[in-house]
């Protein structure tokens, strides 16, 4: 398996350049495009909190503070776009309907790649992560510090839809690891599975993996960032929001508990 086309969402901000050098990294081993896509603050999604009719001197004012915002961040994108050192690279910046227009820039790509203040609900694309991964179910990869393509990686498995499909699209990383480890904790969960499935599933395709039983009693997240640690993997594959999203922001969860996490580098899908 391969992938073709690894989407990074820029939004003119100081972290554009390692979303970029993450997306060039997952790319490398498939000779992938890189897709840069500044994706700014739309203009018309403040529309409704301004009201109807005649624009007043401080709605005016507002919507042109945003569109120079907008602007300047199309700028400092374009220019961390440029010094990116990688030749098969593409750039696009999306104007009104931002969201719409973003979305279909995602249904095209194999992989979405965003930093860690976006998944932990901060910055100008905390919004943006929450669409691709939950609404558009695109598969993303949270890239925080030391990760590498060709590592050791790990798969979080309990049988589950989101896992498995988690499971199944991570493929093309797997087949350039070093060495995969799949997790279960099934005293974590109420799900009757067999790892060995999974594992037999990846010898099928060429990958051989490693099952590692995590035996004891707890919250899954800290098995399996326990786990990680020990068996020195820097990326982690998972399913998101195995529950509706309402109860993983009241009650907390399993995905909550991974975007909160300082390491490993996270590759989901919901």
């Amino acid at each position: 398996m391969s992938w073709a086309r690894v989407m990074a969402p820029l939004a003119g901000a100081e972290g554009d350049a390692a979303i970029l050098s993450a997306a060039v990294k997952a790319a490398i081993p498939f000779e992938a495009e890189v897709a840069a896509v500044f994706a700014p603050a739309d203009v018309a999604d403040i529309m409704p909190w301004l009201g109807e009719g005649y624009l007043g001197g401080v709605q005016t004012t507002a919507i042109e503070t945003l569109r120079q915002a907008a602007a300047t961040g199309e700028a400092r994108s374009r220019s961390a776009y440029e010094a990116c050192d990688y030749a098969k690279k593409t750039y696009v910046a999306l104007w009104s309907p931002v969201w719409a227009a973003l979305s279909a820039q995602a249904r095209l790509s194999d992989l979405v790649v965003f930093g860690d203040d976006a998944a932990r609900g901060r910055g100008p694309l905390a919004e943006c992560f929450q669409q691709i991964l939950a609404d558009e179910q695109r598969p993303v990869l949270i890239a925080r510090r030391g990760f590498e393509a060709g590592g050791v990686v790990a798969v979080a498995w309990d049988g589950g839809k989101e896992a498995s499909r988690a499971a199944r699209l991570a493929l093309p990383l797997l087949e350039k690891a070093s060495r995969v480890v799949l997790l279960a904790a099934p005293k974590a969960t109420s799900r009757h599975f067999e790892p060995s499935r999974l594992q037999a599933y990846y010898a099928a395709r060429g990958v051989q993996a490693e099952v590692e039983v995590l035996g004891d009693k707890g919250e899954a997240a800290g098995l399996l960032l326990g786990a990680v640690k020990r068996v020195g993997a820097n990326l982690l594959v998972a399913g998101a929001f195995g529950h509706p999203r309402l109860q993983e922001f009241i009650f907390g969860g399993t995905t909550r508990s991974l975007l909160a996490a300082e390491a490993p580098s996270l590759f989901l899908s919901h």
